[in-house]
């Protein structure tokens, strides 16, 4: 029986991915940072609507969360 990828012209790793990899990069922004986004949400409302807590409280809290986060999710820079 003949091999059927026998007329392929494909070769291994001679494919441009830049696309592929944009969006792989984009997805992964997107996934840290939406995590980020809700993460710090979930904080706030849950200290503003806890029994004695407040909105003051709660928006603190989102935005210690938010600096810290967008902090430690920074690419590191290319040298």
């Amino acid at each position: 029986m003949a091999d059927p990828h026998a007329h392929d012209d494909y070769v291994r790793g001679s494919m441009d991915i830049q696309e592929q990899q944009a969006t792989f990069d984009l997805f992964l922004v997107l996934s840290k940072y939406g995590s980020l986004a809700i993460a710090a949400l979930l904080a706030f409302l849950t200290l503003w609507f806890m029994p004695s807590g407040s909105f003051i409280l709660g928006a603190g809290a989102a935005v210690v969360l938010l600096v810290a986060g967008i902090f430690f999710l920074r690419s590191p820079a290319k040298h």
